[in-house]
């Protein structure tokens, strides 16, 4: 018999099951299987040597996960910021519904309403374990909230080093029940600090130095979409004003195709110290004799520009700071390959942990399980599109005042839409298929506007469906242009 789950009354659960998608994948007959999750912090998706090749990058321990999993290719953040990512995935909740659509707690924000991950499966019966990055809006001091246990994190090594540390000894202890063990890793996260150590300011990086760049020869070459988007909302054009000044977090304004390139190869670097220390977590669960019996699910919060449009970080909508890497395997089980079903890792992960566990999946989640994906199988009819969500607020002051931006993006098979609160020129359309460096804006393009309208019909759809009170308002009044001020 399935366990009810924390915080829903038993007629809530029943309807849950009732209301459960038709592709929900049968539990495996006389087992409950361990889950470890795997985050890395800032790496977009195809940041990985089985998606680049190997002349600038080599990560070994991903690249093995992918070559016996299901690499999702089209796995998407649901808002490009460390906590809002965070406070969704842990939730299973879009950003708007956790209210913690930025990196600072909100007012309104309500733990019981947020049900952590942690405490869905505690309450079921399992151990469940925490190491590393927090970042979330839960005290890390208060179990009851969330339900984790926190593991110790530190090492000689630096910040990761702690992080597969404390994963490491959970797996070398013996249980005797299943467990949900997350590992929350900081790198390559360390790219902000290196942006501006390049700029002249003193950072240090606490996950272990890289070394220098080579001479320019055997650098990685920039990205092909260095300059900006053709005819882009001008909201991103003054923001990258706003987000790029020298006192700022974002110190790279001054940056040439030459810095970009050096940014790039310190980035990949970041990338390759994080894997191995993903190697010491997945090397010590195969010593436990426990890879058969463990769900391994691998993704990052979100992207990292990496000098794409001249952005470094995160936040904006463009593909680089949306689009992660996401993995699942599980020896024995999973039918390795790939699939380009449209996810949102935000709400699509934790029905997809409490269908592997075999446990209820809310009907008030509004993500989808891949677990039939993860296994090889055939999913009934997939959703047409997935929204991401961002609010901007890091930037500084020009012309008198500080500009802030909150927008929406839509991702169906081909397109990509995204609208926003200020501005003249709110829009963007985007052919994937054809510009998938994202360097044409087609929203004022004649030859698209059915397209440009599908795609506001279908983000209305969300808004009314996810109760996103923030769609009403960037499709109203016909788009018209809204002052920042």
């Amino acid at each position: 018999m399935k366990a009810s789950l924390p915080g829903f009354p038993v007629g809530v659960v029943a309807l849950a099951v009732s209301l459960v998608p038709a592709d929900r994948a049968a539990p495996i007959q006389g087992s409950r299987p361990n889950i470890l999750f795997i985050i890395t912090d800032q790496q977009f998706a195809d940041a990985m040597s089985c998606r680049m090749g190997r002349d600038f990058i080599h990560t070994p321990v991903m690249d093995g996960l992918a070559a016996e999993g299901v690499l999702f290719t089209r796995a998407y953040s649901s808002n490009p910021l460390c906590m809002p990512w965070r406070a969704s995935v842990f939730s299973g909740r879009y950003p708007h519904q956790t209210h913690v659509t930025t990196n600072d707690r909100p007012k309104d924000w309500d733990p019981e309403a947020s049900l952590s991950m942690g405490r869905y499966f505690r309450e079921a019966g399992y151990e469940a374990a925490y190491s590393g990055k927090w970042h979330l809006c839960y005290s890390a001091k208060k179990p009851a909230e969330h339900g984790f246990e926190i593991l110790p994190a530190k090492a000689p090594g630096g910040h990761d080093a702690g992080v597969a540390a404390g994963a490491v000894g959970f797996l070398r202890r013996p249980h005797d029940r299943p467990f949900l063990l997350v590992a929350s890793f900081l790198n390559p996260h360390n790219i902000c600090e290196w942006a501006r150590r390049a700029a002249g300011r003193g950072q240090t990086l606490n996950c272990g130095e890289i070394g220098k760049p080579p001479v320019v020869d055997l650098l990685p070459p920039a990205p092909i979409n260095l300059e900006p988007q053709r005819d882009e909302p001008d909201a991103l054009a003054l923001l990258r004003r706003s987000y790029q000044v020298d006192s700022g977090p974002f110190p790279v304004s001054r940056f040439t195709a030459e810095d970009w390139r050096r940014q790039r190869w310190g980035y990949y670097r970041m990338v390759e110290l994080v894997d191995a220390e993903i190697g010491k977590v997945i090397d010590a669960l195969r010593a436990a004799g426990l890879e058969e019996s463990t769900w391994v699910i691998f993704t990052a919060d979100h992207g990292e520009c990496a000098g794409a449009h001249r952005w470094n970080q995160k936040t904006v909508l463009y593909e680089e700071a949306t689009r992660v890497p996401l993995i699942v395997v599980r020896e024995g089980t999973t039918r390795a390959g790939t699939s380009d079903k449209l996810v949102n890792t935000g709400v699509d992960l934790l029905p997809t942990m409490l269908d592997f566990a075999g446990l209820d999946i809310p009907a008030q989640l509004p993500g989808r399980s891949l677990a039939r994906l993860a296994r090889g199988e055939a999913a009934s009819a997939w959703r047409e599109y997935v929204v991401v969500e961002n609010h901007m607020v890091q930037g500084g002051e020009v012309d008198g005042f500080k500009p802030t931006l909150q927008g929406r993006m839509v991702r169906t098979e081909r397109f990509k839409y995204c609208v926003y609160d200020r501005g003249e020129q709110r829009e963007s359309l985007v052919d994937l298929q054809k510009d998938p460096g994202e360097m044409v804006n087609l929203a004022r393009d004649p030859a698209y506007h059915d397209e440009l309208q599908r795609h506001r019909t279908l983000l209305a759809r969300f808004g009314r469906e996810q109760a996103d009170p923030l769609v009403a308002e960037l499709l109203a009044d016909d788009l018209e242009a809204r002052p920042f001020r």
